[in-house]
């Protein structure tokens, strides 16, 4: 692989990588959030949505670090 397509890679692996980090972000305040919810709600819909989307959100960075790391063998 040339020198040019290898960086267009690493460019788009970093691209991901920082999505990955915002989605981190954006499930530890939902966690918080969650984490927080008085115990008289916490079987409400409001904490069920909370921990569905951690639970997606969780899913969504597990899928990301996949794909970055192919993205960074293909480099070498």
């Amino acid at each position: 692989m040339n020198k040019q397509r290898r960086e267009q890679i690493a460019k788009i692996a970093e691209a991901i990588s920082e999505l990955s980090s915002e989605l981190e972000t954006l499930r530890d305040e939902e966690q918080e959030y969650l984490n927080n919810i008085p115990e008289s709600l916490q079987s409400s819909e409001k904490a069920t949505n909370a921990e569905n989307a951690v639970s997606f959100l969780d899913d969504a960075i597990n899928s990301l670090e996949e794909v970055t790391s192919p993205l960074e063998e293909a480099q070498e």
